[in-house]
């Protein structure tokens, strides 16, 4: 079962751009309700590094992947992800499931209402901006620009909340870069999950020095998980460049909304 899950997660999370740690989280909040958020973020940050590693693979064969925009976005979320990491381990369970309810709802539901962008973006100006331009394997080619200081400062403190609640980040990510550094979302979503990979993989490390997590049941169900990701990150992969952006926007703030809504039940009745 842990396997199916791990699957599901993968090509959901991949398809977002998200990792899949934002829809595993609450799931194990609710499989495992004896275990403190520590060891559950733990478990979640694997199978994110694991679901991302491989869904950076399929988004690079489609050359959808911002490598130099990417590379700056992991150098971003180095201090974050270690903050959040060690940060953790002092937050009682109930506050932890209300504010993992209050940020995917808040998420969610900007996602949902916000006015839908009409016609060009104007170009982005002034000092430290970045251009890029991407063509990818399909003949597609998207040209876009973004100030890289928001870049960096909006990366820490993706990487911060990643390590925190053991989500992966992508959902903040993903929305950011596509709202605020106006990536195209299929860019965002692909080169989101490349920094995920780094992301999720520097934010277990830790939880591996600080004895979170070692050889016993919860290395286990991680490493059981992560197999059903691989390959579902690679479904994902596939069926992302087959939908528009605005559809993966809304499929992923409708999941949102509905997890938040089931963990903030959860964390009323505790």
């Amino acid at each position: 079962m842990l396997v199916l899950l791990g699957f599901a997660v993968g090509a959901f999370g991949t398809l977002v751009g998200a990792g899949g740690g934002f829809i595993l989280v609450p799931i194990l909040l609710l499989l495992y309700p004896d275990k403190d958020p520590e060891t559950i973020t733990a478990i979640s940050l694997f199978v994110v590094a694991a679901n991302a590693a491989s869904g950076s693979i399929a988004y690079g064969l489609q050359k959808r992947i911002d490598y130099r925009s990417g590379w700056w976005f992991v150098a971003g979320t180095f201090p974050g992800a270690i903050a959040g990491a060690i940060v953790v381990g002092f937050m009682p369970r109930r506050l932890f499931d209300a504010i993992f309810a209050l940020l995917l709802g808040a998420v969610g539901l900007y996602l949902l209402l916000r006015p839908q962008v009409q016609g060009i973006v104007e170009p982005v100006r002034g000092r430290g901006v970045v251009r890029r331009q991407v063509r990818d394997i399909h003949g597609n080619t998207f040209v876009y620009s973004y100030h890289l200081w928001k870049g960096l400062l909006i990366s820490t403190a993706v990487g911060f909340v990643s390590s925190l609640l053991g989500i992966g980040g992508g959902i903040i990510h993903v929305p950011i870069m596509a709202t605020v550094l106006h990536f195209p979302v299929h860019i965002a979503a692909a080169t989101s999950h490349f920094v995920l990979a780094f992301m999720a993989a520097e934010g277990t490390a830790v939880h591996f020095a600080q004895g979170v997590i070692g050889w016993d049941r919860s290395l286990l169900q991680a490493v059981l998980l992560s197999a059903g990701a691989i390959p579902g990150a690679q479904v994902g992969a596939r069926l992302a460049h087959r939908l528009q952006g605005g559809v993966i926007l809304r499929a992923l703030a409708g999941a949102l909304v509905l997890v938040a809504i089931r963990l903030a039940i959860k964390a009323a009745a505790e």
